[in-house]
């Protein structure tokens, strides 16, 4: 098959996976509506004891346009147990397509929901009074788009070995949360014991919410660079594994 025709079948997988989207209004507003709960109740809660340098509703800002991602992404997965269930991969895989260009597929269709989402956020934390600058919101999205592809890969994985929603959605809980709660979205890591804070460098996500925090408040562990040169790191992996995964799943 050449080129244009698998660029043909990941473009109609990925317009596939964009509409259905956008017909699902409540997830839209309710994947905003809980960074946004978070956020006001850590802002104004925990602010009130937290000890960090500068504003914590600034320092807890990036964690939560991370969260969002984290959370669209790897729920992102359920579609691909609910696709096998109707038989619509089986239908897909009439076509010439490979199992690997409809992985390619759902990743830039879940990446581009999840970005979206990211980018209301954004926009969002200008009316908060985030301090943003004009790199800001340009290093924000790239650090979200990497972080997005990843965890959309991830969720991917879990969903190809799952039978039903409900099994994929008890698996991703115990996924998503740790991935988010130590990440350094809502605390610094810097005082962690050792052996936890060892966990949180195997986490993509400590790395984009290190990036992000860097773009908006210029604070982090890390230069921007190495912070995305890891998630891109976790991203080749994640590909390589999602695509694997996608070849070894029974329909």
């Amino acid at each position: 098959m050449n080129i244009g025709k698998i660029a043909k079948g990941i473009y109609a997988l990925w317009y596939r996976e964009f509409k259905v989207f956008l017909r699902e209004r409540s997830r839209i507003i309710s994947s905003l509506f809980l960074p946004l709960f978070w956020y006001f109740i850590f802002g104004e809660g925990v602010g009130s004891i937290a000890t960090v340098s500068g504003n914590y509703n600034y320092f807890i800002f990036p964690g939560f346009l991370a969260m969002t991602i984290i959370f669209s992404a790897l729920f992102n997965g359920a579609y691909i147990v609910y696709d096998k269930k109707v038989d619509f991969l089986k239908e897909v895989l009439v076509t010439p397509l490979s199992r690997t260009t409809i992985f390619v597929g759902k990743v830039l269709g879940g990446m581009t929901d999840c970005l979206l989402q990211a980018f209301i956020l954004l926009v969002i934390g200008i009316f908060l009074g985030i301090p943003f600058t004009l790199l800001s919101v340009p290093l924000s999205i790239v650090m979200l788009f990497f972080l997005a592809v990843g965890l959309v890969s991830l969720g991917l994985i879990i969903g190809a070995f799952m039978e039903s929603p409900e099994g994929y959605g008890l698996v991703a809980s115990f996924v998503v949360y740790p991935i988010f709660l130590l990440s350094g979205a809502l605390y610094p890591l810097d005082n962690l014991p050792a052996w936890l804070k060892a966990i949180t460098f195997i986490n993509p996500a400590t790395f984009a919410v290190d990036g992000l925090r860097n773009a908006i408040i210029h604070t982090s562990s890390f230069s921007f660079i190495v912070d995305l040169g890891i998630v891109l790191g976790f991203d080749v992996l994640l590909i390589i594994a999602g695509a694997w995964a996608f070849n070894k799943m029974k329909l």
